[in-house]
Parts: C-alpha cells; structure tokens; sequence
C-alpha cells in the first residue's frame, strides 16, 4: 500500500521514523551516559572515604532522585565499607517513597540510615535521618510522633558547638516544622516567630528551598486569622523561589494555596485556573497526598461555582486518594466539601453523613494531639527562651564577680605606688559601685524567677487541662490564648527595665484572668482610672504590681468563701506621684496571718521584698522617692473588710528637673 503514496508523503514518513530512531537513540546515549558518570563517582567512594554529608551529597546529588542508583549505591557502600555513604542512600530513598506517598516504607528506610548513623557516631548523618522520619510522620498526619523525632533533631543538632552547613540546615527544618505544630494548635504569632528564625538561618546559608518553604508557612498563618492579603503576598513570594528552584512539587503547594485565597475572596474563575494547574502537576509527580489537596480544592471551587456534577467526582476522587493513604486532614476537607455540596442539592442525609465523618475524625485528630502539645510543646519552647535568658543573667552575674575580684588585686598593686588613704578610698568606691551593679544583676535575676514561678505555670497547665479532659474545648482555647499572651507579654516585659503603665495594667489583666480559673472565675476584678490620666506616658518597672495582687488573692481572698473582689485603681494626688491603691475585700491581714502561722507548709512570698528594691533603684533617677502604704479595711462594728495597698510611683524626673 505505501508504493502507490504520493512521493512527498513517503518522504514525510521517512523523516518521522528517522526523528524517532534519532530521539530515541539520544535518549540511551543520555542515559548510558549517566549511568557511566555514575559508575564513576561509585568508583570514587574508595578513594575518598567520604563521611561528611556535604562531601557525599556533592558526588551523589544528581542521582539521588533515581531509586534504582540508589539501590545500587547501597548495595556498593556496603561491599566498600563505606557506612556513611549507605546512610545516605538509604535516606535518600526514603525520600523518593515519601515523594510517591509510601510513608511506610520510607520510614523504614530512614530508621535504617539513623541506626547506622548512630553507630557511626556521624552527627550529620544521624540529625537528617530524624528530621526525614519526622517530615514522612507529619505527612502521614501522625504529628505527634513527628514532633519527638523533629525534637530530637533539634537537640542534638543544638548541642553542636561549630555546627556544620548542614547541621545549620536541619536546625532551620526542625524549627520549621516545630512552627508548623503551632500552626495546627492555631497559635499562629508563635508559629510566625519560628518559621521568621527558620528564615534567618535560610537566608544566611542562602537555601532558596528553605526560603520557599517559611514563606509558604508564614503565608499559612496569615490565611489561617483571615489577612487574606498579606498570605496571599508571601504565597506568591514562595511561588518565586520555587520557580528559581525549578521545584514543581514547591508549585503545586503554592498553586494551591494561592487558589483557596481565591476561593475565600471570590475569584472563582481565578482559583479554578491555577487549581487545575496544581492537579496537572501533581499527577505528574505522583505524589498522592498533593494529588488528593488538588482534587478537593478543585471540587471546592467548583461547588462555589454551581458545577456541583463535576465537583461532586472531584471530591470524591480526593476523598479515596485520602482514604487510601490515611491522610485525615485531606479527610476532613473532603468530608466537609461534600456535606455543603449534598446541602445545595437537598439531600441532607448524604450532607449529614459526610459532615458526622469529618467531625469524628478531626475530633481524634485533636483529642491524639491536645494534652500532649500543651503540656510538652508550650513548657518546653517557650519557657527554654526564659531559661536561657535567666542563663546569661546568671553568667553576667559571674562576670562582674571575677571582675570585682580583679579590681580588688589591682588595689593590692596599686597601692604600692598611690597613698594609703587615697588608694583605700577609690578601691571602697569601686567596690561600692560594682556590688550595686552587681545588686541590680542579682534582683533583675530574682524577679525573673519570680514572674516565672513553676507551681504558677504548671498550676494554670492542669487548670487547662482540665477543660480538655472535660471536652470545654472553647474554655481551653480561650485559657489557653490567655495564657500564651501572659507568658509572651512576661518574657517581653523582662527584657525591659521599664514599660508603659498601659502594658502593665494588661498585662495584670492577663495574670488575673488565668489565676481566677483555679477559684472557678469567683473574682471579681476591676481597673479604675482616672480621667485625664495617660497611661502610655507613664513609665514604671516591668511587672511590678503582680506580687501585690498575688498577695490579695492568696493572703486575702483564698480563705474566703464567695464575694470576692479585687478593685485596682489608677489616680493622682500629687502632681510628682502617680498613685495605684489595691483593694481587696478579703479576710484582712491579721486573721491571714494567724492561718498562715497555722499551716504546716508555709507560703513564702519574697515578691514583696524584690519589688521594694527594684522600686528603690528605679526611684533614683526621679526627684522623689517612691512610697508603699498597707491599710487594713473595718466595717462599724470593726470587724475587718479586706486591704489597700497603695503604692506611689515617682512621675517627674531628674533630667526633666535639670532641663
């Protein structure tokens, strides 16, 4: 049949089996070529004996996304007695299965690379296994797991004295991923913070992939409280890097996100567009977990749309990819979507269906994940910047130590030269000057510990806890947001030695509020201030009224049955003074001290004492000292009704006198 074809189309056919036999050809030649320059860099690990990750990744990068290499290359380190490099070859292929959404086997990949990490010592090494295992848990929505592992990483790779790039690296993921348990306990200011100290050390080591993926989170944070506009910037920003990376699994999370901001600010068309392109990509890279977000965001903004046939199969299609790999958020999100859409078509028991599914699941999703996160999460990463904060303090206090002991030997030398009298005056005088110093050191160090007391943290712990036990989930959040707030404005404030009265009456507002959980919020507490007062212009020390009203609660309000209160007021008498009285209406000072002498363990309280001092040192640089007066309350009959403290802050400085 071809002899009787026009010359022309013979000819046609000619050059398309050539251009398929050239093609072809230049495709086994490319790959015999890389298996060629692979075979050589194999033949390399003899000679170099490479045991840092950097020097491995340099030779093996290339071929790290080829499963088949690199089960060949663990096979040949083995045969060579190269551990680390198997090490890294086996992560490398847990890398490749995470990619594919087979999370079980590429954990077992990765416990394989730790335990011979491990052996070898290869702090690298073992600090990317566990941050891999914890990335493939996290993917399986098994967080809590994921953050022992990320935790883990975190620790060892800190302890690190000259950490490594790569080590500087994982740092960066391991906070990264700490920020993204923040997000799913929707504390999105302290995910924020983590993911901006990830950003540091990207941007220092310039990692465009980190950079990409913390602009990714940031954006997710900004989404998730509703600044639609800010997540949409940083998403977009993310979109850069990924693009400058040639990354198309960093464009399939950024189209997507980019398309639900679509979907919540009513560009469906736009959202539709870039969704599909996300679905497209997906399927190109195979990876299931990317591939069923695709299909429910595409469903999503279908349904939004009214092409509820269409939605409905692509939300189906998600829904089995999520069931398949047991990923229970994509669950949620399916469950959910398709709820609303049988609403629209009336058939609410289909609607209902999938809604009870999706409560179900995210119902154990948070109840595996809550205590654990609060208890763990919250004590270990905030509190671990209070600690190191009262560690340098601590070494500061050291070193005006050895420096008073270095002053006090050049007095011995100088005296030889200077008159005694003279010699013994200056050196009293430095003394003088570095035991003050040394004093403000010590009382800074003090109230720390003070506004951080362990019994108050972990009290307000088990006080939240209790809500969560109970299943009052909104009572725990709400406690819970306070309570991250009054640690958060406490570690501020404490680098300060001096705030705005305004931020100390919230910050006092703060403290009551998560005190009064334990006495079933029966205090009744009030601010009262003056008019004319501004309370932004007047400076006083940080935290310096919480012992006083600790004191009402515990001295003076604990022993009392009901009828509690606690008014704080703000007023002026004097125009050098700005004056805050304290009243409480509780069992008054002398019935309180009887039953504190009763007590078998006593309450010591030295917050009084430290705050006297740090009034006094504060005083110094005003024209008037401070004052603190205690007046016991009585009704006609003398019995007694409660206590004022009133306590008088100087207001007019001495600078402001000179000038």
């Amino acid at each position: 049949m071809n002899a009787h074809l026009p010359y022309r189309y013979s000819r046609m056919l000619q050059n398309a089996f050539l251009a398929v036999v050239l093609s072809s050809s230049m495709y086994l030649a490319s790959q015999n070529l890389d298996t060629l320059n692979f075979d050589n860099d194999v033949k390399l690990i003899k000679l170099m004996q490479p045991t840092h990750f950097e020097s491995i990744d340099s030779l093996f990068k290339v071929h790290a996304r080829d499963s088949m290499q690199m089960k060949i290359l663990i096979v040949a380190s083995k045969a060579l007695d190269a551990e680390a490099v198997e090490c890294y070859a086996l992560n490398a292929l847990g890398v490749i299965y995470r990619n594919m959404s087979h999370y079980e086997r590429s954990i077992d990949a990765h416990e394989k690379a730790n335990v011979l990490a491990g052996l070898l010592e290869n702090v690298e090494l073992q600090v990317v296994s566990l941050n891999n295992i914890g990335v493939a848990y996290r993917r399986m929505d098994l967080v809590k797991t994921a953050l022992d592992y990320h935790t883990k990483a975190l620790d060892i790779a800190r302890s690190v004295k000259e950490p490594s790039k790569t080590i500087s690296y994982n740092i960066a993921v391991s906070q990264n991923s700490i920020g993204n348990i923040y997000l799913i306990l929707e504390q999105y200011d302290l995910a924020t913070k983590q993911f901006q100290k990830s950003l540091i050390l990207e941007k220092k080591a310039g990692n465009r992939l980190g950079l990409a993926i913390n602009y990714q989170n940031i954006g997710y944070a900004y989404d998730a409280t509703g600044d639609l506009e800010n997540a949409l910037r940083n998403y977009k920003l993310s979109l850069e890097y990924n693009e400058q990376i040639d990354s198309n699994l960093g464009r399939v999370i950024c189209y997507n996100s980019i398309g639900q901001v679509y979907i919540k600010q009513g560009k469906y068309d736009d959202a539709k567009v870039i969704i599909e392109r996300a679905l497209k990509k997906s399927l190109l890279i195979g990876d299931q977990f990317y591939i069923a977000s695709s299909y429910i965001n595409l469903g999503w903004v279908q349904e939004q749309m009214n092409q509820l046939s269409v939605a409905e199969q692509n939300l189906k299609k998600g829904l089995d990819a999520a069931k398949t790999y047991n990923l229970n958020l994509s669950i949620v999100e399916a469950d959910k979507h398709l709820s609303d859409l049988y609403q629209k078509r009336k058939n609410y028991e289909l609607a209902l269906k999938h809604y009870k599914e999706a409560v179900t699941i995210e119902k154990t999703i948070n109840n595996d994940r809550n205590l654990r996160y609060v208890n763990d999460v919250i004590i270990q990463y905030e509190n671990e910047a209070k600690n190191k904060e009262i560690e340098a303090l601590a070494n500061q206090n050291e070193f005006w130590k050895i420096k008073l002991e270095r002053n006090k030997t050049i007095f011995w030398y100088s005296l030889l030269a200077l008159a005694i009298i003279i010699g013994i005056l200056i050196a009293m005088y430095r003394n003088r000057q570095l035991q003050q110093e040394t004093q403000i050191l010590t009382l800074e160090q003090d109230m720390l510990r003070s506004q951080m007391n362990p019994h108050f943290i972990f009290n307000s712990l088990n006080s939240i806890k209790l809500y969560i036990i109970n299943n009052e989930k909104e009572n725990a959040v709400y406690y819970l947001n306070k309570f991250s707030k009054l640690i958060r404005k406490i570690l501020m404030a404490s680098s300060e030695k001096e705030i705005s009265l305004e931020d100390e009456l919230d910050t006092m507002q703060l403290y009551m509020n998560i005190e009064n959980i334990r006495f079933s919020n029966e205090i009744d507490f009030q601010i009262k201030i003056e008019k004319h007062i501004n309370t932004t212009q007047i400076k006083l020390p940080s935290l310096i009224l919480q012992p006083f009203l600790e004191n009402a609660i515990w001295h003076g309000l604990s022993s009392k049955k009901d009828n509690k209160h606690i008014l704080l007021e703000v007023y002026r008498t004097d125009n050098n003074f700005i004056t805050i009285a304290i009243t409480d209406n509780g069992i008054g000072r002398k019935e309180s001290n009887q039953i504190n002498q009763e007590k078998i363990l006593k309450r010591k309280s030295v917050g009084i004492a430290i705050t006297k001092a740090r009034l006094a040192n504060f005083s110094k640089g005003y024209t008037n000292d401070f004052k603190i007066g205690i007046k016991d309350l009585y009704d006609s009959e003398q019995h007694p009704i409660g206590t004022t403290v009133i306590v008088e802050i100087p207001t007019k400085s001495n600078a402001l006198l000179t000038a």
